[in-house]
């Protein structure tokens, strides 16, 4: 199956052909046709799955069919979006896969100055993609209104949840005209998700693909037990081995990723951190830095790291082991994409074992435990005053995770085959 199999307009299939894009990921495959219809879409579909371009293309084809011939463009289509960096990858893929279709398209994110975006908003857009915060911002200080939306996209709804945008996105599904067409997609779909699509769709498709609760088969996942005061040296090690080029580090929390930067930079290794206190620049510096193999480790929050796109990634390491056993299968996507392959290592030290139990029961599987490395768990913090000595091989082994059946969502809409 190619992308010329699809009912997709020639202008943007030249695009996709320049962008080397040739087969369709089953979410494109499933979701296209139905946008292109003009139904509602719920869409269940985590990271890494090429649910952007889901979206986008259809967007594209169908502002192409009437485009307005009125001096000022107006913004008929609306994404809306948790992250800066998230928001930033739409509109370089609006732009990648619209380069032939004369459709226009403005990005607005808070965090920086308003007035090269207030600027754009004036020309004139045909697509609007934005935060939450900003776009409520500026709707109140009238640079734009929101009245002849023909096409509105929520995406990753969870973690707009998550967030809490829930009030700000209620106030915009107030400013939005009722006749439209929506797209709601999310990578979970626990109850108030499923609520707040009702309230949003009309009718919709309901699309699924990769259960949240999968990993990717072409991800090596690999478990290391260690001390939470060995955590560093650990990553120091790992990283020794010069196969790892670049790798991208998750922490829990924004300081933990600020003092591992330092940690790192200590040892003449290149990093830099991404979190929600960084400013923009600083972020894009980051994430550019990052994307060319001009800077070898990336450590980020989860917020954060929704929207890092980077090609051929094929290290992330879990340093503290998220509380929320979603997110596992969330960061360790950032690996092995579109199928290629990808290692995925966890630290987990003595209090995280709860987490990794409901992972584990998450993803119905026992990750692989790495016992052959110089810090293994001893459930003593190590003495800063001494240095370490190397002990020998060995860890807790945990007893396997049951394989349980999760509940999966349910709602009312129209299902596919």
């Amino acid at each position: 199956m190619t992308f010329r199999s699809l009912p997709i307009i020639e202008p943007i299939l030249k695009a996709l052909e320049e962008e080397g894009y040739t087969s369709p990921t089953p979410i494109q495959l499933k979701a296209i046709p139905i946008v292109l219809d003009g139904s509602d879409l719920l869409g269940c579909a985590q990271t890494g799955t090429g649910k952007t371009a889901a979206f986008a293309i259809p967007v594209l084809q169908l502002l192409s069919k009437e485009k307005s011939n009125e001096k000022k463009r107006k913004i008929r289509s609306l994404i809306v979006t948790p992250t800066r960096e998230l928001a930033i990858q739409i509109g370089e893929s609006f732009d990648a896969y619209g380069r032939h279709s004369g459709i226009r398209n403005t990005v607005i994110f808070g965090g920086v100055s308003q007035n090269p975006q207030t600027s754009a908003l004036q020309r004139g857009t045909d697509i609007l993609i934005a935060t939450p915060g900003r776009l409520l911002d500026l709707m109140n200080q009238g640079y734009l209104h929101l009245r002849d939306i023909e096409i509105f996209v929520l995406d990753e709804a969870d973690r707009m949840l998550d967030m809490g945008f829930i009030h700000d996105i209620r106030k915009l599904l107030g400013a939005l005209p009722k006749k439209k067409q929506s797209l709601f997609f999310s990578a979970t779909m626990p109850p108030e998700i499923v609520k707040l699509s009702a309230s949003i769709l009309h009718n919709p498709v309901s699309v699924s693909v990769t259960p949240v609760s999968s990993t990717a088969e072409t991800i090596r996942q690999e478990m290391y037990f260690v001390d939470k005061g060995n955590k560093n040296s650990l990553l120091l090690h790992i990283l020794r081995e010069p196969k790892i080029k670049n790798t991208l580090v998750f922490t829990r929390t924004k300081h933990g990723a600020d003092k591992v930067v330092k940690f790192l930079q200590k040892h003449d290794i290149t990093a830099a951190a991404i979190h929600g206190n960084k400013s923009q620049n600083a972020r894009q510096r980051a994430l550019s830095g990052f994307k060319d193999q001009s800077m070898r480790v990336l450590v980020a929050t989860d917020i954060a790291a929704r929207g890092i796109d980077v090609d051929e990634l094929e290290y992330v390491i879990n340093f503290d082991i998220p509380n929320i056993a979603e997110t596992y299968v969330h960061r360790i996507g950032r690996t092995g994409r579109a199928g290629a392959k990808g290692t995925a290592i966890s630290f987990c030290d003595r209090e995280e074992k709860e987490y990794l139990r409901d992972i584990e029961k998450l993803i119905t599987l026992k990750v692989p435990v790495i016992d052959t490395h110089p810090y293994p768990l001893t459930g003593q913090e190590p003495d800063k005053s001494k240095p370490q000595a190397l002990h020998a091989a060995g860890h807790p082994n945990p007893k396997p995770a049951a394989s349980q059946k999760r509940t999966h969502w349910r709602s009312t809409t129209r299902k596919i085959n």
